[in-house]
């Protein structure tokens, strides 16, 4: 585990501190991102907070089992409130309090019992915020939450946030953070973070074991996954003891497919291409694919793992499918000859994990060509990641020259013996292999001082 005691005991002052508190998975949503979300949500609601779920589009059905899913929505309430106080005198009341609206203005009408209320006595202020702590889930990056983010850019830069994560490629946003890239799974984040206390353990029900679970399983896809870890297993373990229904997760995440799914999945089969030479394999679905079949882009998710990444003599998968919203998100897996995090982030601003990363195109005119041209960067990066593994820069040496005593010359009276100072040596400046484009051989330099 790389997150110590003090990142957890921040996280945990945090949510003490605050009451209204906003979870946020990232867009696209998968077990993991919404297990999280949800285990999130059920345990703050045991500690007495105020919490709610945001996911910008409705999760998959195929997620219907999990304890919590119905209190999902859709959308960020920002709803302000603006406060008019009337400060009473003793002794009076009131009698009527009424409202109008006319010409976009509103009337505020105050009538008392007795007595003459002044403008003196009417104070102006703004409600408390709608929310006054964020938790994001499962989300290298804030743009990947969607119009969750864009549409509510104020709210994340003025709310304080906690990153919970476990990619590699994590921009490190939020003013908390719990970023393990040696973690299987988000939940394994969070199981971490609720075991650090006593007092917080006791707060997790079988519910939330069996959330923190079906993160675990789907991640590691049933611990097959190279991201599986002998920690993984363990937590995995510690999980059924609390309770988790492991074969509930198992029977409705692997075993029920709808029929929309199995046609959009035998589609998929049906459009593998292979290029043997540059060891890729990919498949691509198109809108026209998706409406064909009656299905939608959610239903790709488990095609790469469960049919096009057993496909031998392969490095790199890539699962292509076109958007009802527009643009393409690519699912990739890789051999552990390729970093598909590296490859995804240098071309395409992606990222993920060494062995399963993801990007998307957000605008295109034709998905097929785009998707040829996807490919064929794909092709190029392998190359040269292949390339710069087998030959890697040298490192360049640095050393310090030996000390020189100045000359005297015989124009110049030689000082007392007491008064020669030797002056301090000088570190060679010594460019960078990649600001010089050559390596300097320290070595070498310093023979041929000795030489002249």
């Amino acid at each position: 585990m790389s997150l110590s005691q003090q990142e957890f005991l921040s996280a945990t002052q945090a949510i003490e501190r605050a009451q209204r508190i906003l979870i946020v998975p990232h867009a696209n949503i998968d077990p993991d991102g919404l297990s999280s979300a949800l285990a999130c949500y059920t345990f703050l609601k045991s500690l007495g907070k105020e919490a709610t779920v945001i996911v910008p589009e409705t999760p998959p059905e195929s997620l219907s089992f999990l304890p919590g899913f119905d209190v999902v929505k859709e959308d960020v309430s920002e709803t302000q409130q603006f406060i008019m106080t009337v400060s009473l005198e003793e002794g009076m009341e009131v009698d009527k309090l009424r409202y109008t609206v006319e010409d976009n203005k509103v009337n505020i009408i105050v009538s008392p019992k007795n007595g003459r209320i002044r403008s003196q006595q009417v104070t102006l202020s703004e409600g408390e915020p709608a929310y006054d702590l964020i938790i994001v889930v499962d989300s290298a990056d804030l743009n990947l939450l969607g119009s969750v983010y864009t549409d509510h850019m104020d709210l994340f830069s003025k709310v304080p946030i906690i990153n919970i994560d476990h990619h590699i490629s994590n921009t490190g946003y939020g003013h908390i953070k719990l970023i393990d890239p040696t973690a299987a799974s988000a939940t394994e984040v969070l199981y971490h973070w609720f075991t650090s206390r006593h007092d917080l353990r006791d707060k997790i029900t079988r519910d939330i074991s069996t959330l923190l679970l079906t993160g675990l399983i789907t991640d590691t896809r049933s611990f097959q996954n190279p991201n599986t870890t002998p920690r993984s297993l363990d937590i995995a373990a510690e999980l059924l003891e609390m309770g988790a229904r492991q074969q509930e997760i198992i029977q409705n995440v692997y075993k029920t497919k709808p029929l929309s799914t199995l046609k959009i999945w035998g589609r998929a089969l049906n459009q593998i291409q292979i290029d043997k030479n540059a060891r890729i394999v990919w498949s691509a679905i198109s809108r026209e694919d998706l409406a064909e079949m009656e299905a939608d882009s959610k239903e790709t998710s488990g095609i790469l793992d469960d049919l096009i990444s057993t496909v031998p003599d392969a490095d790199v998968y890539v699962m292509f499918t076109e958007l009802e919203e527009g643009g393409l998100k690519a699912s990739m897996r890789s051999s552990p000859a390729i970093d598909v995090s590296a490859l995804s982030a240098q071309i395409f601003g992606g990222g993920g994990h060494p062995r399963a990363a993801g990007f998307r195109v957000t605008e295109f005119d034709n998905f097929q060509l785009t998707v040829l041209e996807c490919v064929q960067k794909l092709k190029e990066g392998m190359v040269a990641q292949q390339s710069s593994s087998q030959n890697p820069p040298p490192e360049p040496v640095q050393k310090s020259i030996p000390m020189v005593k100045p000359a005297i010359g015989p124009e110049r009276e030689a000082p007392k013996k007491e008064e020669i100072q030797e002056p301090k040596p000088k570190p060679i400046e010594i460019p960078k292999a990649e600001e010089s484009g050559k390596v300097i051989d320290v070595v070498e330099e310093l023979k041929r001082d000795d030489v002249s």
